[in-house]
């Protein structure tokens, strides 16, 4: 797992640390009972503080999504998985409905950036066709 944190987002590190695991965990790279990062090692990934990382650690363990167990790291709960996924799912609808609101206010017309969501769909569409085509 590789964690970026990108200080010139108005999102503070915290939450992008936050939103990069539930990543990780709705992607399935860590599953119900796996072992997170230790704090220092991902703060020296991420090239923050290690308070950063406990925050956001506190704050998955918030959501359900994680659990602390004393002298033996963080891990992800049995809920976890499905509780990262659907935390991403309304998070990511949030970002298209924003995308889609910006791009009408700047004057591209309805038309247009129902054009570009149908273009992304369809090449998503084909990506996934091509995998299940190698994969068979």
């Amino acid at each position: 797992m590789t964690i970026r944190v990108d200080p010139s987002r108005a999102t503070p590190p915290s939450r992008q640390i936050v939103e990069a695991i539930l990543d990780e965990i709705a992607r399935g790279h860590f599953s119900a009972g796996a072992r997170l990062p230790s704090v220092r090692g991902l703060a020296a990934e991420a090239l923050v503080n290690p308070n950063t990382v406990g925050k956001a650690y506190r704050e998955l363990e918030l959501l359900g999504v994680s659990e602390g167990r004393n002298g033996a790291g963080v891990f992800v709960t049995a809920a976890g998985p499905a509780l990262a996924r659907e935390a991403r799912r309304e998070t990511t609808l949030d970002d298209v409905r924003s995308a889609v609101a910006a791009a009408l206010a700047t004057g591209h017309g309805t038309a247009r950036v129902r054009a570009e969501v149908e273009r992304l769909l369809a090449a998503e569409d084909e990506q996934a066709a091509t995998k299940r085509r190698h994969a068979s």
